[in-house]
């Protein structure tokens, strides 16, 4: 097994190599975009890639009950894949380090393939992206996860991408700013800020997390903490404090009951945001921006190219509340209606929010369990970490990501969310069951199930 040291310089060598230049610029300053006449859409001259537009959003009964806004439209599916394979009997993972112009340092570590329908069919122009034949040709080899997921709901309209890890036996070649790294060593490098690229928790938290090799992989002497959780993986099914059962039941039913109407709209039609300084943004001063960047690139399939981005500058708070019941570590999960979801409801992490919003929103929009993560008792705190996002779409974007054991993890009866009816206790088997299908789980979601289960095989 390589020592993270040698990590750490070969990630260093490569940012050497891979140096990325980006300026924000106005927007309309940017190079084969326009504004559509008749929408004031932001495309671009090729059709490809994805656009700008705008949604208007209608929840009656809500704190806010309705809204519109700008919102990334790409409807093709792209491809995130990562290929494993066994070297000494052990599972290793080829990750790729990868520059993307929203990063907020630039480089991170990516999946082996992570590309929209665009760029692995060469509209960029570009050269091929490495290893794509393994993925788009995978019934030659073992398909351990192959799942249709979303991205997020709140700044793309019905974004979906090809979440896929494939098994190889054969040789693979490794190409410059590519390596072959241990799941405990991956787990280990979540713990570091902006580190472990979105796509790659993604694509992560499909893997299958059950049978022996999560045993194996745990501490020979778990605290308590940690026993808990290798049982909530390795628990049946049904043997959480609802059965999975119950849980499909109440995903279909607030997707039947949850009344979220959302229209698709020019981006000149949507109210409350203005563009000032080359940049739309909400009248506020909140939320996000719409903005452009130039970026100059070494060790990409294209050395330059300029584009629109969504940049929320505020750090948002992305977090699990815990609890042990019975011996068996449960998170709280919520059903989250999102105007960009497919279909309506994913499950969501306890807290899913930017805070400093809420400055401008009815107080009964605040979110339920915000103020219990933030008046957290830092020794309850099992993970914490800020995490970048999408840096393909999103400039400089960041959550803080926890895990938080609740003030009851004794094993006790009774808590204020097992009234709440748009929330579950749930086992992480039944999350890893649910992550075999398409639509449950939100990408925030799913990357904190990757961190979530890194504390079981990584350091504390």
């Amino acid at each position: 097994m390589t020592a993270l040291s040698d990590y750490h310089r070969w990630f260093a060598a490569c940012a050497e190599r891979s140096s990325t230049e980006v300026e924000p610029v106005p927007l309309d300053e940017l190079t084969g975009w326009h504004r559509e006449p008749g929408t004031g859409n932001l495309v671009h001259e090729s059709g490809r890639f994805f656009s700008v537009g705008g949604v208007a959003v209608e929840r009656p009964g809500a704190a806010v009950p309705g809204w519109s806004q700008p919102v990334i439209n790409q409807p093709e599916t792209g491809i995130l894949g990562i290929l494993t394979s066994e070297f000494d009997g052990v599972a290793h993972f080829l990750m790729q380090a990868k520059v993307e112009p929203g990063n907020h340092n630039g480089l991170q570590l990516s999946p082996t393939v992570q590309a929209t329908r665009s760029n692995y069919t060469g509209a960029h122009r570009g050269r091929p992206v490495p290893y794509v034949e393994y993925f788009r040709d995978a019934a030659r080899h073992t398909v351990i996860a192959d799942v249709r997921q979303s991205e997020q709901g709140a700044w793309f309209y019905r974004k979906r991408n090809r979440n896929m890890i494939v098994e190889v036996r054969e040789p693979v070649p490794v190409h410059d700013g590519f390596r072959w790294l241990t799941l405990s060593q991956i787990h280990e490098l979540l713990a570091l800020d902006d580190m472990v690229n979105m796509d790659s928790r993604a694509v992560l938290s499909c893997l299958p997390f059950t049978g022996p090799g999560v045993a194996r992989a745990a501490p020979r002497e778990p605290d308590a903490f940690q026993a808990a959780l290798l049982r909530s993986c390795e628990i049946g099914a049904d043997g959480g404090r609802h059965t999975t059962a119950e849980i499909l039941n109440w995903i279909t039913e607030s997707r039947s009951t949850t009344e979220l109407l959302v229209h698709r709209v020019p981006l000149d039609q949507v109210t409350g945001w203005h563009e000032t300084d080359g940049r739309i943004s909400h009248e506020s001063g909140l939320f996000f921006d719409v903005m452009g960047v130039r970026v100059r690139a070494r060790g990409r399939e294209v050395d330059r190219w300029t584009q629109p981005m969504i940049a929320a500058e505020r750090t948002g708070l992305i977090a699990f509340l815990t609890r042990r019941i019975d011996g068996v570590l449960h998170v709280l999960v919520q059903a989250k209606a999102e105007a960009g979801h497919n279909d309506i409801i994913e499950l969501a992490p306890t807290v899913q929010c930017t805070p400093d919003n809420y400055t401008v929103l009815p107080a009964e929009a605040r979110p339920a369990f915000l103020d219990e993560v933030l008046a957290a008792d830092p020794r309850r705190i099992r993970f914490d970490t800020v995490l970048s996002e999408e840096g393909g779409r999103f400039y400089r974007t960041r959550n803080r990501y926890l895990v938080v054991e609740t003030d009851d993890n004794a094993d006790t009866d009774g808590h204020a969310a097992d009234d709440h009816p748009d929330f579950r206790w749930v086992t992480l088997r039944q999350l890893t069951d649910l992550l075999r299908h398409s639509y449950y789980l939100n990408v925030e979601a799913r990357s904190l199930v990757a961190c979530l289960r890194s504390l079981l095989t990584g350091p504390q």
